[in-house]
């Protein structure tokens, strides 16, 4: 525990690069369209407990991992975001299905060290071009849920993009009181 939270206080914190594709606004909402390099992640699910019921349980076993509870001993520093798949129903709802990722940062790429908590997995995910929606604040299931309907309404109806899951983003530690940055992305969908 107090690795995870020296290398969240201490440590460097990796951002995801990606190439900026563009800078759009429509009525008056700005998203960006975004390219991500296949990449390898940390990631662990969830089955059967709401988004706000369990994502930050699922958050900490990330970051004990990358604070040194691998098998390694090794602490990574931390990587923004977090990333969590989240699969919605018709009716806007999320199902109580999510997946919970960290990119490993750049210099453990090629060899992750291997996690002691079973639950978490290394996976390598492809490349992907996404629609990121930036907003501030401290964001829960609502939170992103509202976000995710403006970046829908803004796109239209007949936008390319994946409307079976999306992937709310939170970019700062849960102990930061202002100045937060969360995102909702929209997966591209591939010609």
């Amino acid at each position: 525990m107090f690795g995870m939270i020296k290398n969240s206080l201490f440590g460097n914190t990796e951002e995801t690069e990606y190439k900026l594709l563009s800078s759009e606004t429509k009525d008056g909402v700005s998203f960006e369209v975004r390219r991500y390099d296949a990449a390898k992640y940390a990631a662990v699910s969830s089955e059967g407990r709401t988004f706000d019921q369990v994502t930050g349980e699922l958050v900490r076993k990330l970051l004990m991992y990358i604070g040194g509870s691998n098998e390694q001993g090794e602490a990574m520093g931390t990587a923004a975001p977090i990333i969590i798949n989240v699969y919605p129903r018709n009716d806007g709802v999320l199902s109580r299905r999510l997946i919970v990722g960290i990119r490993i940062p750049t210099i453990y790429q090629q060899s992750p060290p291997t996690p002691t908590d079973e639950a978490i997995r290394i996976e390598e995910r492809p490349g992907m071009t996404v629609y990121a929606l930036q907003f501030g604040g401290f964001a829960g299931e609502s939170e992103y849920r509202a976000e995710a309907l403006r970046l829908t309404r803004t796109l239209g109806e007949t936008a390319p993009f994946q409307r079976k899951q999306y992937f709310c983003c939170s970019y700062d530690p849960p102990l930061k009181p202002y100045g937060r940055r969360n995102e909702v992305w929209f997966l591209q969908e591939e010609p």
